[in-house]
């Protein structure tokens, strides 16, 4: 009896292990072995997939495909069927970017489901694995049984196998993206806007997100229950969150994955898994530094609706162009030129003219001076969430600018989220929201529109971004986050650690239009602004986008030429970046070599801590001395003001340096340094 027993009690103990290796697999491993995908289906035929790195799970088993508003679920009694893995290794180069090259290397599998009985419905389910993370998407073959796929939502899921720390912002709120990060443990995390970056207590850095967003609604992120989350779709005009005729891909689910939390930011994976570029010759794409008339309506000492104090101006606009043109700028971004700024606009933009101005600003005249000057006016379109109106004239106004020689525009949806006016099934205009696969759709109209007309776009209140530059180079930069224009505002502005928060998690996303270069402490915020001289100046290096903004007054600029230097000099466009340090929150250093020259920039910013970092010079090429002009806090320099302490405390120093050398990096609270170094010639033996 009792042999009986034991050998019941191990069959027992023993019947999972038995039913694991009965279910089908498939499984892929990244090119150098470190990242492990295992797809399978249980005994009720349910799909699952899980990811471990160097053995250790970092994705516990997590549910897989979809619920269906019109049809039944494809969720069970599915067969795996998986094709050979196969290698990809290639280099790609960027027009413009963070890089020039990028090495794209990575083994795809691709596994087929189709439903036992029934329908016979079928999915392919592709994975890209990378060394530092991997992709998948989900994709629609033409099948009898299945043409219109309408998809009430995911059940895709990412079941964290380990504590740690979670940074995010939530989703569902009415500011869109635009809130400072919670920083918790990852069960805290409520619904969540990817990415969602979040240190696990192994150490290893992981950020969920998606790449490719086309046609179809953004996605969230929702915790069911500990550490599981599952993908949250965008709603859409009904229960169904995305309709599409098949064939058709979902955009790629992401997960990067590295030891460090700099290796997020040197990760490459939004990117590649993007199409190459669709637009062919895209050299008129300029990456540059620009000024605008813009801080002065956020301090409230100008404004965007006509009047008085109307801020575009001919005058004003002239002083702009004269000041880029003195010192290098290549822009001139002017809001409020165009009628439809007087009485309600937010959420509203039914009055918004593309192609008239107020009568004080003669675009003609502006666009052709500027022209002269060597400077090109930047447009802008603000549609108040009014995308069905702007789809209207946009055609027109982009006409307008393409006869006129503008070559970037800034769009802009103000409006609560859920708020947005598009075009709806019946033709007629509709609320949805910023995220929405209307939305998508519209973004990529006004991408493709400008694109035809030698245009780049800046979006702000935008749609996600998901590495879409890759395919359409002229979708340069967007905002998409809690910018600088919160601290103008007669309101708590941004903290210390918000800006170094940022490039760990929404940069992971793609280039920022933060709008950096305050040199005016004093705002309409109670705090005015949380930073020192010095950090403004690094963020022009740490914050990326191909088009950087000047955003001070300019008279601000005028009356400090010493750190206004720096911003002249520093460059947008870059053959390399290399994260030297960091900390999600805490602190970050980044060097970046500019592109078609031997100069090298490093910028460091820590939060509210006083810091000291060491900065490898390494990067710079060996055998070579270098200048250093160094911009760093001074002793008293805070992002405090008073007892003693000033935010715009800096000390502007140089020095010879090479590779061989390391920098001690002294960081005030708050504060920053930002250095370039410049080759001068053969180091001395």
């Amino acid at each position: 009896m009792r042999s009986l027993l034991m050998i019941l009690a191990f069959l027992v103990m023993a019947s999972p292990a038995l039913a694991q290796a009965e279910r089908p697999s498939a499984s892929v491993a990244s090119p150098d072995g470190s990242i492990t995908v295992v797809v399978t289906t249980d005994g009720d035929g349910r799909p699952s997939y899980a990811v471990s790195r160097l053995g250790r799970a970092v994705i516990e088993p997590s549910r897989l495909g979809f619920i269906l508003t019109d049809a039944p679920k494809l969720e069970r009694g599915l067969e795996l069927t998986a094709q050979p893995v196969t290698d990809q290794d290639d280099t790609w180069e960027q027009p413009w970017g963070e890089r020039r090259f990028i090495r794209n290397h990575y083994r795809e599998l691709r596994v087929t489901f189709t439903e036992r009985a029934d329908l016979r419905r079928t999915f392919d389910l592709v994975f890209r694995v990378y060394d530092d993370g991997l992709g998948f998407r989900y994709e629609f073959p033409e099948q009898d049984a299945l043409r219109t796929v309408r998809i009430g939502s995911e059940l895709t899921e990412f079941n964290i196998a380990e504590d740690g720390e979670a940074w995010w912002i939530p989703a569902w709120e009415w500011n869109r993206e635009e809130y400072l990060y919670h920083r918790t443990p990852i069960e805290g995390a409520g619904s969540t806007q990817t990415p969602m970056t979040m240190r696990l207590d192994s150490g290893l850095h992981v950020s969920i997100h998606e790449a490719a967003l086309v046609d179809y609604s953004g996605m969230n992120l929702r915790r069911s229950e500990g550490r599981r989350f599952v993908a949250d779709l965008t709603p859409g005009f009904t229960n169904a969150a995305v309709e599409r005729e098949a064939p058709f891909p979902t955009p790629w689910r992401t997960l990067q994955i590295t030891d460090t939390a700099g290796g997020l930011v040197e990760s490459s994976l939004i990117l590649n898994l993007n199409e190459p570029n669709a637009l062919g010759d895209v050299s008129w794409v300029r990456p540059m530094k620009y000024v605008g008339v813009w801080w002065e309506m956020h301090l409230d000492s100008k404004t965007w609706a006509s009047g008085p104090r109307h801020g575009a101006t001919n005058e004003n606009t002239r002083r702009h162009i004269d000041f880029a043109a003195e010192n290098g700028f290549g822009g001139v971004l002017v809001e409020g030129w165009n009628v439809g700024w007087d009485g309600n606009w937010f959420g509203n933009g039914w009055d918004y003219s593309f192609t008239e101005s107020y009568p004080d600003f003669d675009i003609e005249a502006l666009s052709a001076y500027a022209r002269e000057r060597g400077v090109q006016i930047i447009g802008h379109h603000e549609t108040g969430g009014n995308a069905y109106h702007y789809e209207q004239q946009m055609e027109a106004g982009f006409d307008l600018y393409e006869r006129l020689g503008i070559g970037a525009v800034k769009t802009g949806y103000v409006a609560d989220a859920g708020g947005a006016r598009v075009t709806g099934p019946d033709g007629q205009p509709t609320f949805a929201w910023h995220e929405s696969q209307a939305m998508a759709r519209h973004h990529m109209a006004v991408v493709t529109e400008a694109a035809e007309r030698r245009i780049a776009v800046n979006p702000h209140e935008p749609i996600k971004d998901t590495g879409l530059r890759r395919t359409y180079p002229n979708w340069v930069t967007r905002e998409g986050a809690r910018g600088m224009e919160f601290s103008a505002w007669g309101q708590p502005g941004n903290p210390p650690e918000h800006e170094v928060n940022l490039i760990f998690t929404r940069l992971l996303a793609g280039p920022m239009d933060y709008t950096p270069g305050i040199f005016g402490m004093e705002t309409r915020s109670p705090d005015g602004i949380a930073t020192t001289w010095a950090k403004q100046l690094a963020l022009y290096v740490t914050i990326y986008s191909p088009i950087q903004m000047a955003a001070d007054l300019l008279e601000n600029y005028e009356a400090n030429p010493g750190p206004f230097q720096f911003i002249k000099d520093v460059a947008v466009d870059w053959d390399d970046t290399r994260v030297l340090n960091g900390g999600i929150g805490d602190y970050v250093t980044i060097a970046r070599k500019e592109r078609g020259t031997r100069e090298w920039f490093v910028g460091s910013i820590t939060d509210e801590h006083p810091r000291v970092l060491s900065a490898d010079l390494s990067f710079l090429e060996p055998g070579v001395r270098y200048r250093a002009e160094i911009y760093r806090d001074g002793s008293n320099a805070d992002w405090r003001d008073g007892d003693g302490r000033s935010r715009t405390d800096i000390v502007i120093e140089q020095r010879e340096v090479t590779s061989a050398e390391t920098l001690s990096l002294v960081l005030a609270p708050g504060g920053g340094q930002a250095i370039r170094f410049v080759p001068l010639g053969r180091a001395r033996r």
